[in-house]
């Protein structure tokens, strides 16, 4: 009414003019796949009541590709696991999504932590969203990141973050190394031998030896008559850069 009202005063204040109205903004379209029917009814309906258009709800992968391929959403929310092995459905059909329909934000919904598949699905690229169930607490946010996502944004769950970051630490061989062994390896990359590095470091001989035999052994590369154990340490440094 208050903009009835705008409209007619304006046109009041300046006879002969045309006042065309904007027009209103187009609502985002959203798919909801859950197997949990109270969770997948909840979510729905607060998009609902946020502004999108819900385009329809699926509880498992299967119904989930046909509404897409049927009504192509701006956005799809979906949970990794899911009938009937309540494994990687989800994620499987997220990647067929992406593949047939790359314009389709995919917003992953996951009750855990799940970092091989989450970093599968963020290699997919932009609109694409990874958030943990249990900390989907602020309305406000969530539907925030929901609008992100189907606009091409990418959000991942600080927890996932954290994850990623100590899952690339436990598989880093050269994270068990001290500093001082970190620098050493380096030289003995560079083809520098014990007195080399010693002079480089200004160390002696005897200290890069036992820096050498430390390095070796957190490692885990064993004494063989075959290998040189310098040389596979040397590949190990390369490998971890």
């Amino acid at each position: 009414m208050w903009a009835i009202l705008g409209v007619m005063a304006d046109r009041a204040e300046a006879p002969g003019t045309l006042d065309v109205e904007s027009p209103a903004e187009i609502p985002l379209r959203v798919v909801v796949a859950d197997d949990d029917v109270l969770l997948r009814a909840g979510v729905a309906s607060l998009l609902s009541r946020s502004g999108f258009e819900v385009l329809g709800e699926a509880g498992d992968a299967a119904e989930l590709l046909d509404l897409v391929r049927e009504l192509v959403p701006d956005l799809v929310l979906v949970d990794i696991r899911m009938p009937p092995t309540q494994t990687t459905e989800g994620l499987e059909a997220a990647s067929l999504i992406r593949e047939q329909f790359p314009g389709v934000g995919i917003l992953v919904l996951s009750a855990h932590v799940e970092v091989e598949h989450a970093t599968t699905l963020l290699a997919e690229g932009r609109g694409i969203g990874y958030l943990l169930k249990s900390r989907v607490v602020d309305v406000s946010d969530f539907v925030d990141t929901v609008r992100r996502v189907a606009r091409g944004g990418s959000v991942v769950d600080p927890a996932l973050v954290q994850e990623l970051f100590s899952a690339r630490r436990r598989d880093d061989p050269l994270a068990a190394l001290s500093p001082r062994e970190s620098e050493v390896l380096a030289l003995m990359a560079e083809g520098r031998s014990n007195a080399g590095i010693g002079q480089a470091l200004w160390v002696t001989e005897g200290t890069v030896e036992k820096h050498v035999k430390s390095i070796l052994q957190k490692l885990d590369l064993p004494e063989t008559a075959a290998d040189h154990r310098r040389v596979l340490a040397v590949i190990t440094y390369l490998q971890a850069r």
